[in-house]
């Protein structure tokens, strides 16, 4: 069924070159952010200062310690994903909002500034979390994980307007494709760091705190390029109908309500929240595991999430290339499958032993970018036109570092049995489930009943 209520909208200019490019950079500038904060450092480096409030050092395990969080006891290894899982439940409420004002704003690249920004100090104001100040690294995580989450909705709100029907999918897996060469030249730099440390004079907490640090420096200097090159555009759903904050909200209530309307577009989503947040949790607590099952030093852990940055480019690139000729759905189905299989190898991994470690890391190298890239431009087919912003802001829930389910049935995982594998093989379900649900979605249907064009092969 087509949405027919919507007003109708000037079809804005197609875009330039120059405009894609640097849509692409915003990409580039914000990947540090997932790639050095929430896969890398902040992870072990957060856990470690969760374990020094418990009065543990060392390698001690910190068996049966907990610390405070606002009343609730909890274990210090668990301290991370449960903060993670909280910025996101959190997000549920935000992000669909954000879509909503962003398709009424005639103003949209200050609204990407805005939550860019904000984003980025947060990020940079981690330079003080030292000590057992736990909490402040928990708080400033979640500024910035929201405000990294609204600015991605605004950013890809921006693709239906960049890309027609037939090259979406091959401007989203650029996309993704300078994401993952920026998130790895920023996390190349900081490898530098960590293999000098010694002779720089600084600890390995120094090193992860600074790194940390230079993510929010990075986002901030490289938002510029994209606020110079994107062009603000007459509102996707019209102008708003006085404030656009209150418009927003109340266009969110009957988008929430029309969801029956496209029911196919629904159950697509439903199947990528699915499948997403298993990928986003494996991303975000692959450094945890590693330090604290596998007992590998931060010389393995952070070269080897280094080299899945660039592969990870080719896999955008070659799964990219792959959907141009049997389609993104059944791309992404295959992703789906090579993920499950990645982490019964996870699993399976034995204990101080590097290369294992660096193989598996490669595989998921090639499988990332082009599970993501390709959901986002499937997912940008389905989308009623004038409401892309609205769609999005339900669709990031589960994107770049906004997992939550899977960080918290890794978090419960971890505290009924105190043991990383278990906790890492339960996230094999999202993947199962998910690929089921996807499997089940008719996406030519789909977009037809969204009122677009399928491009020829999906």
């Amino acid at each position: 069924m087509v949405d027919t209520t919507t007003s109708a909208v000037e079809v804005p200019p197609a875009s330039s070159r120059s405009e894609r490019v640097g849509w692409y950079f915003y990409d580039w500038a914000n990947s540090a952010f997932s790639t050095t904060v929430v896969t890398v450092f902040l992870g072990p480096y957060l856990t470690a200062i969760a374990k020094t409030a418990a009065g543990c050092a060392g390698d001690d395990p910190c068996t049966g310690r907990t610390i405070d969080v606002l009343g609730f006891a909890i274990y210090p290894g668990s301290l991370f994903p449960y903060t993670v899982s909280l910025s996101v439940f959190l997000t549920v409420f935000v992000l669909p909002v954000v879509g909503a004002i962003a398709d009424r704003s005639p103003h949209k690249k200050q609204l990407l500034a805005s939550f860019a920004y904000l984003g980025a100090a947060a990020t940079a104001g981690m330079l003080f979390l030292t000590g057992e100040r736990y909490l402040l690294g928990a708080g400033l995580f979640l500024l910035a994980n929201i405000a990294f989450g609204a600015s991605v909705v605004v950013y890809n709100s921006f693709l239906p307007q960049l890309a027609g029907p037939e090259e979406r999918d091959g401007v989203s897996s650029r996309g993704w494709a300078f994401g993952y060469l920026g998130g790895g030249t920023l996390l190349a730099l900081n490898v530098v760091a960590v293999a000098f440390k010694d002779r720089l004079g600084l600890s390995t907490g120094d090193v992860a705190r600074y790194s940390i640090v230079s993510a929010g420096l990075w986002w901030a200097l490289f938002t510029t390029l994209p606020l110079r090159r994107l062009r603000n555009r007459p509102p996707a759903a019209g102008p708003a109908r006085g404030s656009v904050l209150t418009d927003g909200f109340r266009q969110l209530w009957h988008t929430l309500r029309g969801l029956k309307a496209y029911p196919l577009t629904l159950f697509f989503l439903v199947a990528y929240l699915v499948y997403n947040d298993g990928i986003q949790t494996v991303i975000a607590l692959a450094s945890v595991y590693g330090t604290e099952e596998l007992k590998l030093p931060d010389e393995v852990l952070v070269p080897t999430i280094l080299m899945v940055q660039f592969l990870a480019f080719f896999g955008a690139m070659g799964l990219g290339a792959l959907a141009k000729r049997i389609g993104a759905w059944k791309t992404v189905l295959i992703s789906l499958v090579l993920w499950t299989v990645v982490l019964i190898a996870a699993y399976l991994l034995p204990a101080g032993r590097a290369v294992p470690f660096v193989l598996l890391g490669g595989a998921i190298g090639i499988v990332l970018g082009g599970s993501q890239a390709l959901s986002r431009s499937l997912f940008s087919q389905l989308i009623p036109k004038g409401k892309e912003g609205e769609y999005f802001g339900l669709y990031e829930i589960s994107d770049k570092g906004t997992s939550w389910l899977g960080p918290l049935l890794f978090g419960l995982a971890y505290g009924a049995t105190q043991s990383y594998r278990v906790a890492i093989i339960s996230l094999i379900t999202f993947f199962v489930v998910g690929f089921v649900a996807l499997l089940a979605v008719p996406v030519r249907r789909a977009i037809i009943a969204a009122g677009n064009t399928p491009p020829r092969v999906l």
